[in-house]
């Protein structure tokens, strides 16, 4: 394989991409980087202002606000996410929400709610656009993990439970989808200071411990997603799918 037809392996330029959890955290570094490797990418998040921020940043970028879990509207949603560019190739979900209530005191509500934006979303956005990939005979969809996804963490019982579902989820769909070209894969983050996680980075010493947990000796930096994030987003992953690649520096390998 020549150099060209490497380099072209881990392209993106031309490619729309749809992610979600644009408007902060790894959503938001996800949909810079594919922004910036070339790919027209639409940004969804449900507050407006960030958003637009991130919009503002350069590239081809559209920023469409809305609420992934809204069911209801999930038809009116992919039709603004269509609109720019055609149906997206490439779906982040990279949305998530974490209430930390512990098991003796998780409600009904946050039970939804945390399933509704973890693993309904992501499921029912994939499905919507799974037939414009199919007619193309090319798609990606990289979901989103979590060491939770195998670990049990107190306080974690809803998201855990949502995790363990994405990853199984992204087994199911690459039995459904890649025979028809579409690929599902999924990362699964370990420590990064994000909005999400700022109740963990906020304890020095439990980050630390965190970080002493990992093989490699710190918690995670967002350049850390670039490499994995534009494989499973490229040519160069076209054999691999229904994989749960764990980002966490060697946390759960020890």
């Amino acid at each position: 394989m020549s150099e060209g037809d490497l380099s072209r392996l881990f392209s993106v330029a031309g490619r729309v991409a749809c992610v979600t959890g644009a408007s902060s955290g790894l959503g938001r570094h996800a949909a810079d980087v594919l922004s910036r490797a070339g790919a027209k990418v639409i940004g969804v998040a449900r507050r407006a202002d960030k958003l637009a921020d991130w919009a503002g940043q350069g590239g081809t970028r559209v920023a469409v606000e809305g609420d992934v879990a809204d069911q209801a509207g999930l038809d009116a949603l992919t039709d603004r996410i269509s609109a720019p560019f055609g149906a997206p190739d490439i779906l982040v979900h990279a949305a998530g929400l974490n209430t930390r209530q512990p098991a003796n005191e998780v409600t009904a509500d946050g039970w939804a709610a945390t399933l509704g934006v973890n693993l309904t979303a992501p499921f029912f956005l994939s499905q919507a656009f799974a037939p414009a990939m199919k007619e193309k005979g090319w798609g990606r969809i990289v979901n989103f993990a979590s060491l939770q996804s195998f670990r049990a963490f107190p306080g974690g019982i809803a998201y855990g439970a949502s995790k363990g579902g994405v990853a199984q989820m992204t087994r199911a769909m690459a039995e459904a989808w890649s025979p028809h070209g579409i690929t599902a894969n999924a990362i699964g983050p370990g420590f990064f200071e994000t909005e999400l996680t700022a109740a963990v980075f906020a304890d020095q010493d439990r980050a630390q411990r965190n970080a002493a947990q990992t093989c490699i000796g710190r918690n995670g930096e967002p350049g850390d997603l670039d490499g994995l994030l534009l494989f499973l987003c490229s040519d160069a992953s076209a054999y691999v799918t229904g994989q749960v690649i764990m980002l966490d520096g060697g946390f759960t390998a020890k």
